[in-house]
């Protein structure tokens, strides 16, 4: 069965096609990332108990200082794994780069650190009665393959195709810190720069420019011209 595509429509007016995840690619992701935050726990609990206790035997009772130094940690990584990584990734884990997914808004946008901690929270039901049962039966009868985390949060699982660019910008991504989406997005706005009028030049450059530079004030962006606006997206394809 092939997988579900999903057409959004940018700023700029035309629209981009993604691939929806199916529950392998997705599955796959899970599988890879759990071994390796499970991995990452049990190295923590075992190194720190050899630097608490100075050895492999058990402590009779275990000290708060224990609990906090050793087990805490443990648990943060186990539990936090996957928000974590997924904010710093920017909707990656390494199970999802190796499986060749990533999260995506229903705009496309790379999420916001809100919608995927929302988006984590709801992993408690979806991983409910027991492994996943909640999560894997939306996931294989939705339209778009969503677990009800992803539908919380409005997120997707898409199929990322960054190992093979097709596109200069997308090539540039990476290097500019932009996401392929957002580069590509900004590189197309500059080539139909020409052929657009003054007032739809700047409204799009301004929507652009907030998206990718949201700690700029809003008064400032509106204060910049179209050649200001041009120049701001250049340097910013151009890192």
């Amino acid at each position: 069965m092939s997988s579900p595509q999903i057409t959004l429509q940018t700023v700029t007016g035309v629209d981009v096609e993604l691939t929806v995840a199916g529950p392998g690619s997705r599955s796959y992701a899970f599988i890879v990332d759990w071994h390796i935050r499970l991995l990452l726990a049990l190295q923590w609990l075992l190194v720190g108990h050899l630097v608490y206790n100075g050895g492999l035997q058990m402590l009779s009772e275990p000290r708060g200082s224990y609990v906090l130094w050793v087990w805490l940690p443990t648990l943060f990584i186990y539990f936090f794994y996957h928000p974590v990584l997924e904010i710093a990734m920017r909707g990656r884990t390494p199970g999802k780069r190796i499986a060749g997914v990533r999260l995506v808004t229903r705009e496309g946008d790379i999420p916001g650190a809100g919608a995927l901690l929302l988006r984590n929270i709801f992993r408690l039901l979806d991983s409910l009665p027991l492994c996943y049962l909640v999560g894997l039966a939306t996931v294989v009868f939705t339209e778009h393959h969503v677990r009800v985390g992803d539908i919380a949060a409005g997120t997707l699982l898409v199929m990322d195709h960054d190992s093979s660019p097709t596109t200069f910008a997308s090539t540039t991504a990476t290097k500019s810190g932009l996401s392929p989406q957002a580069a590509d997005l900004i590189q197309e706005l500059l080539d139909r720069w020409p052929a657009l009028d003054e007032s739809n030049r700047a409204t799009i450059a301004r929507t652009l420019l907030a998206r990718v530079e949201p700690q700029i004030p809003a008064e400032e962006l509106a204060r910049l011209g179209t050649l200001d606006l041009r120049s701001r997206l250049i340097a910013k394809l151009g890192g």
